[in-house]
């Protein structure tokens, strides 16, 4: 029986998504240093072609990968981590078992194919054991300590002391010794609780994620002269860094985006605006004028 354009459209569509994310799993199985995680991609590229096998049989064609697909994915995941690039992907074949649903009433082997897709997904979320995650908490400790505390501290110099470099500069010093606090802290809390995480490595994290964060809120401060521009832009960072973040986390983790941003970023933001009332308050009762 010929198949309709549309048909035939969906069809070689599901096609070259297969062909494209079974060689995308095959250039990831050849990376990756651990070697359950090899064989479960190298088993999932197999099944991807073998899902790509069917759809040439109605298509009568010969599709080869999306090399810009499969070079964006790859350098995701070198990037960000295994498990952000597999997941971000998935998300993308979700849109794809859509189409497989529709389609597998004309072409039963449809349900078959979507049922393999799902089956990836619970594979691959058991599958990877990345340090990245095993110590995103200790990145959301320094990350959120420093959002937090530096956003206010910088809206409260802002209006006190009125002088760009010297904001920085007390700035840079808050930051650092509370970096170097927070580190110690997270030394101490990790060595008595456990949890599998090596106490240094999680002080590295979270001193890093820290210093990181101090570095691009005041930079703004070293490079303008005006101090409300500076302050400004200091606070946009902070919202990049927020959503940035709130992303990575959404898709490795399978979390809300909503929800953990507007959290995070209320109260850096809601800190940021008490400090500046209290920057303001001190700068009359003491009389700083400089």
């Amino acid at each position: 029986m010929p198949l309709s354009p549309a048909t035939l459209t969906l069809i070689r569509s599901a096609q070259q998504n297969e062909v494209t994310e079974a060689e995308i799993y095959r250039q990831l199985a050849q990376v990756t240093t651990h070697p359950g995680n090899r064989d479960v991609l190298e088993r999932i590229a197999a099944e991807e072609m073998k899902h790509a096998a069917y759809w040439a049989t109605l298509s009568n064609v010969t599709l080869t990968p999306k090399r810009s697909t499969v070079r964006k994915y790859v350098w995701i995941a070198k990037l960000l981590g295994l498990t952000f690039g597999i997941k971000l992907m998935e998300r993308g074949e979700k849109t794809a078992q859509v189409n497989y649903e529709a389609m597998a009433t004309d072409f039963p082997e449809a349900r078959n194919i979507q049922a393999d897709e799902e089956r990836h997904e619970q594979q691959l979320i058991a599958l990877i054991d990345e340090q990245k995650l095993a110590y995103i908490g200790s990145i959301v400790l320094g990350l959120s300590d420093a959002l937090v505390e530096l956003t206010g501290a910088l809206a409260g110099f802002t209006l006190a002391l009125r002088q760009p470099k010297l904001i920085a500069a007390v700035g840079l010093i808050t930051g650092l010794a509370a970096s170097m606090s927070m580190a110690a802290s997270e030394y101490l809390s990790t060595k008595s609780e456990g949890h599998g995480k090596h106490p240094t490595r999680a002080a590295f994290y979270t001193g890093s994620a820290y210093v990181g964060t101090v570095v691009l809120l005041i930079l703004p401060f070293l490079i303008l002269t005006n101090v409300f521009l500076s302050l400004a832009i200091s606070l946009g960072l902070a919202a990049i860094i927020i959503a940035a973040f709130t992303s990575y986390t959404a898709v490795a983790q399978d979390l809300p985006f909503g929800k953990r941003f507007w959290e995070m970023a209320g109260l850096s933001f809601g800190v940021a605006a008490v400090s500046f009332g209290i920057g303001y308050v001190i700068r009359g009762l003491f009389g700083v004028d400089v």
